[in-house]
């Protein structure tokens, strides 16, 4: 079968690209390449340097287009080396190695407004979205929307952001201060439809929107696949030891953007496995089940579209009570004064509020993965802590009040049963025909409900497809140098 579904080429439109190219001039504009958010240190020009240092991380400044990175050095203002935490086997109660990105210093605190610059920015720069008459709409779970209204704030752009009304109060607080339209659907995480529909409802009323869907907008994975992949490749050829080796990558799948970073890991390291995390309240692909969960950014009921099913090896279902419970354990007073008693490094007690609640199912994905597989000392495992504990202060009182503080025996027990008994069960290995089912799955939402066709369902189960897709980055990065050089600013500098 040969390929000729390609989402992914930039159509230009010269009409829109003119009026883009003088929009980025008025605002000081410059677009990074995927290149440049790979390697910082290197590539990203000094006089870009030199600006950064005196602009705050999550400050909404053009300039910070430039730290959708991995690499931000808080203490300079600049870059330095992957930032990562490892967890102790304290903690963990593996002898392998665990080992997590941690998203928290992305701009806007949350590593999807990654997925949302790769989104817009073939858009923008080939012309196909007008920032001077069209709004931006991204649905979202949560963090994506973040992202996506952080560049049309850059941009003076109306962003429309589209989320669940039972999310954290943080997430609705923060998108109202950048400007953006907030509209809230029905239900929680796992309430996907609702957002699909509100999408639909808004495309048929109002001629000038676009929807940039994260779950089936190729640039969400191509940006985890180029610049998270290469990240934590860089980050394992700094930290595994002789004898090591990447035993799995592992990843909600929420959007499916940055599981792609499988993807790239697979061609790296061979033999690594690349393993889905979801709630064991809703678990779709664990056993095409259903329900409603608490485990904030990882939505859920369906697959998404951009999901390669085919390159994913296991399925772990994690409990969202499990969930909640070590969330109160770190960040608690008395959760955190029984990690110190079982020996768990106070540096590491301290930076546990790097991991909010999704980053906590990756760490039980992950011990669940090393249980279920019986990995050792020579494994390593790598996943993200795609955004911190700041985004769910509200969801720690919310518990407070429900259950009161966390006493010295909940403290003992969520350790003892939640974590360090984390058992290898509501784990699923998957073969061939497993993972042409969750193939066959997405049918009823894109086919069925979102109007895709049929014959491009059929090409995503190709890997040459794949290939195709994820080789596209070094015609988009021309494409960014040729736009930034019409904007003239780059050169001004």
């Amino acid at each position: 079968m040969g390929i000729d579904y390609m989402p992914v080429k930039l159509h230009f439109n010269e009409e829109v690209l003119e009026k883009t190219v003088q929009r980025c001039r008025e605002q000081n504009i410059i677009i990074p390449t995927f290149a440049q958010l790979k390697n910082p240190q290197e590539l990203v020009p000094q006089a870009i340097k030199e600006r950064l240092v005196n602009v705050g991380l999550w400050d909404v400044d053009p300039i910070n287009l430039f730290r959708i990175t991995w690499k931000n050095d808080i203490s300079t203002g600049l870059y330095g080396r992957v930032n990562r935490m490892e967890l102790p086997s304290q903690l963990t109660g593996l002898s392998s190695r665990l080992i997590g990105l941690v998203g928290k210093y992305f701009p806007t605190g949350a590593h999807k407004v990654g997925a949302a610059f790769g989104c817009l920015v073939p858009r923008l720069i080939s012309g196909e979205f007008d920032p001077t008459t069209q709004k931006a709409v991204w649905p979202s779970t949560g963090n994506y929307c973040r992202g996506g209204a952080f560049d049309c704030a850059l941009l003076s752009t109306q962003a429309v952001a589209i989320l669940p009304e039972e999310m954290s109060q943080e997430r609705f607080d923060w998108l109202r201060s950048i400007g953006a339209e907030v509209i809230a659907t029905p239900g929680s995480e796992s309430n996907v439809k609702e957002i699909y529909d509100k999408c639909w409802e808004l495309r048929e009323t109002d001629p000038g929107v676009v929807i940039f869907n994260q779950f089936d907008e190729f640039g969400n994975a191509i940006f985890h696949h180029e610049v998270t992949g290469a990240a934590i490749e860089e980050m394992l050829r700094e930290e595994m030891r002789d004898g090591q080796h990447l035993a799995a990558y592992v990843s909600a799948t929420g959007s499916a953007g940055t599981i792609a970073a499988g993807d790239y890991l697979k061609k790296v390291f061979h033999g690594s496995m690349i393993v889905a995390g979801e709630a064991l309240q809703c678990p779709t692909l664990y056993n095409n089940g259903f329900g409603a969960h608490r485990i904030e950014g990882i939505g859920d009921k369906h697959v998404p579209w951009i999901h390669n099913t085919r390159n994913t090896d296991a399925v772990a279902a994690i409990d969202d009570e499990d969930v909640v419970r070590i969330f109160r354990l770190f960040n608690e007073d008395e959760g955190k004064k029984v990690l110190e008693e079982y020996g768990v490094p106070s540096e590491t007690i301290e930076n546990l509020s790097l991991l909010g609640l999704s980053s906590i199912g990756n760490m039980l994905s992950s011990i669940k993965t090393a249980k279920y597989f019986e990995m050792d000392g020579r494994d390593v495992l790598v996943t993200v802590f795609t955004d911190s504990a700041d985004m769910y202060q509200s969801r720690i009182e919310e518990y407070r009040r429900t259950y009161g503080p966390m006493t010295r025996d909940e403290a003992l027990i969520t350790m003892e049963r939640r974590l360090l008994g984390q058992p290898a069960d509501h784990y699923r290995e998957l073969g061939y025909w497993d993972r042409k089912s969750l193939h066959n799955l997405k049918y009823f939402t894109w086919i069925e409900q979102q109007k895709k066709d049929l014959h491009d369902l059929n090409q995503l189960w190709d890997p040459e497809f794949w290939d195709q897709v994820f080789s596209i980055v070094p015609e988009w990065d021309r494409a960014i140098e040729e736009f930034n050089s019409r904007t003239g600013l780059l050169e001004s500098l």
